[in-house]
């Protein structure tokens, strides 16, 4: 059963994820060698970072640049499917790229390792591109299968840098513009100073923020801010 080479809604990202909208502080090499990969058949990139580094925002970008130019895409990710799922694998050889995120989820499952393995197998024998992505390093990842860690070692391995405070601010800037609020800086460096410091936090506090202000029809000023944040805080403690 082959899926349609668009992305499944039930998997898509909550943002649009375009590599114009990626905000690569050290990772502008990372940036260019994933780009190549769409003029590249045979192309294989293993893609690791920690959680909020990037990983599904490039890997979606990856799979937006391959349709604009006319390739057939799939973005697969594994911590969002079910664990009987392992049929989503059949026929991906037949698309010019396959994303695979979050391997490190299915590391120890002897059944989706030896799926995986010969998904990757069917796409290396036709020339296809292939990207996967997971929290940990290759040679971190507790993988069952030898043959499976030995197959995803012959690509090119590349490990997400995290950002500086000013690129973490651009990333505020950048998606702010994005959902159509303007932060003053004072906002903007409350938020870096006094919220969890990873960009995908950063990006979901924002979104939490403009919500806020549009219920509670006030400016986004730090005192709104502050509020947010300790709403956030309580939930997650709840």
């Amino acid at each position: 059963m082959l899926f349609s080479p668009q992305i499944p809604l039930q998997l898509m990202p909550k943002r649009d994820c375009r590599f114009d909208n990626f905000v690569a502080g050290p990772n502008d090499a990372i940036v260019t060698a994933l780009k190549q990969t769409v003029a590249e058949p045979g192309s294989h990139i293993f893609l690791s970072g920690g959680q909020g580094s990037g990983k599904t925002h490039l890997l979606n970008a990856l799979c937006h640049e391959t349709r604009e130019q006319q390739g057939r895409a799939f973005y697969l990710a594994l911590k969002r499917l079910p664990r009987d799922a392992i049929a989503s694998l059949q026929g991906l050889e037949k698309l010019d790229l396959v994303c695979v995120d979050d391997l490190h989820v299915i590391a120890g499952d002897t059944a989706w390792e030896e799926a995986l393995f010969h998904c990757f197998n069917r796409i290396k024998e036709v020339n296809g591109r292939l990207v996967i992505s997971s929290h940990e390093r290759l040679s971190a990842l507790q993988l069952g299968l030898p043959d499976l860690a030995s197959r995803l070692a012959w690509g090119l391995r590349l490990q997400l840098l995290p950002l500086g405070d000013d690129e973490k601010l651009a990333v505020i800037r950048l998606h702010s513009a994005a959902l159509g609020i303007s932060l003053p800086d004072e906002v903007q460096h409350y938020l870096l100073q006094r919220n969890d410091r990873g960009v995908a936090a950063l990006i979901q506090i924002v979104e939490s923020l403009q919500r806020a202000a549009l219920t509670s029809k006030r400016r986004i000023t730090v005192p709104l801010a502050r509020e947010v944040l300790k709403a956030a805080r309580a939930a997650k403690e709840s």
